[in-house]
């Protein structure tokens, strides 16, 4: 039986708003001290081994409060949180509310163009991880606020004393710096994001409608797509991660940090970070995924009236 194409009910713009907000923040009240952790060990150019190894990475994730409390080793943990808000929603609700959008505008305009290529049986999960890459690609648009998050994380102390509008006129068009190296980790990993995601729903679970998929075949889906995102992104973050981390007096282009990296650091450098991302920003992709598209329906039902 060929699967069908479009989905029996669409969900309301309301409704992907919604859902894919309240994942957002749902995420970032939870993983936002594992998200810093994430990148100040990506940015770390210091080897952690060794027979201080311990106090080297403690140095490196709760800078200057490693020799301090509990308390105050996890209050270092949340720098930059008003950027982290304003960034982690308005990107949820970006892409995880928005690629729907797209993919139904390539089902409803390039739907058979789609079947020519792949197949009837193929297209559907392939045409659902083409509006995931397409609208990866234009979440350049909320680059500044991740720049300065991640900067927020990482180098707090350039910005101590100054206020937005400082923080802004001093780094100016330079919040923009790294936008192709974003827009080449989007593509690849928004692509696997939203793929595996409809690839394991599609022949693993069989569904026809995705909107129909149980808590645990969401779960099991974003699974999927978060861990195949994660590895297909790993070298275009690290590289991503480490130009938006600089101060603009220390800004190299990408392929300088590229080549500076493989040279002291050997090519295992590019994948930095891979496996506590995955063990620890992995869940929460799979966290927000799985919310935003449980959610979404839901919301749907509930403005629709329906019980």
């Amino acid at each position: 039986m060929a699967p069908s194409f479009g989905d029996s009910k669409k969900d309301s713009a309301q409704a992907r708003v919604l859902g894919s907000a309240s994942a957002g923040i749902l995420e970032l009240l939870g993983f936002h001290p594992v998200d810093t952790i994430a990148k100040r060990l990506m940015t770390n150019q210091k080897k952690v081994f060794g027979s201080d190894a311990t106090t080297t990475l403690s140095r490196v994730i709760f800078k200057d409060a490693a020799d301090k409390g509990f308390l105050q080793k996890y209050k270092a943990l949340f720098p930059g949180l008003g950027f982290a808000a304003g960034y982690k929603i308005l990107q949820r609700v970006y892409k995880f509310g928005g690629q729907p959008f797209v993919n139904d505008f390539l089902n409803t305009h390039y739907k058979d163009s789609f079947k020519a290529v792949c197949g009837d049986r193929h297209a559907k999960p392939v045409m659902q991880a083409t509006a995931g890459s397409i609208i990866g690609i234009g979440e350049i648009i909320l680059l500044p606020l991740d720049v300065l998050k991640i900067k927020m994380q990482t180098n707090a102390e350039a910005f101590k004393g100054k206020s937005f509008v400082q923080i802004i006129s001093q780094e100016g068009m330079g919040l923009y710096r790294g936008a192709g190296w974003t827009a080449a980790r989007n593509a690849p990993g928004s692509f696997a994001l939203f793929g595996g995601s409809a690839i394991t729903k599609e022949y693993f679970f069989g569904l026809e409608d995705y909107r129909k998929a149980t808590f645990f075949q969401n779960f099991v889906a974003s699974i999927a797509g978060a861990v195949a995102s994660i590895v297909c992104s790993a070298p275009m973050d690290v590289v991503k991660t480490r130009i938006q981390s600089r101060s603009a007096e220390q800004a190299e282009s990408g392929m300088k940090i590229v080549t500076t990296m493989l040279r002291n650091e050997g090519f295992g450098a590019l994948f930095k970070g891979l496996t506590p991302k995955i063990l620890v920003v992995g869940p929460k992709l799979i966290f927000s995924f799985t919310v935003a598209q449980q959610l979404i329906p839901i919301f749907s039902k509930l403005l629709d009236g329906e019980k």
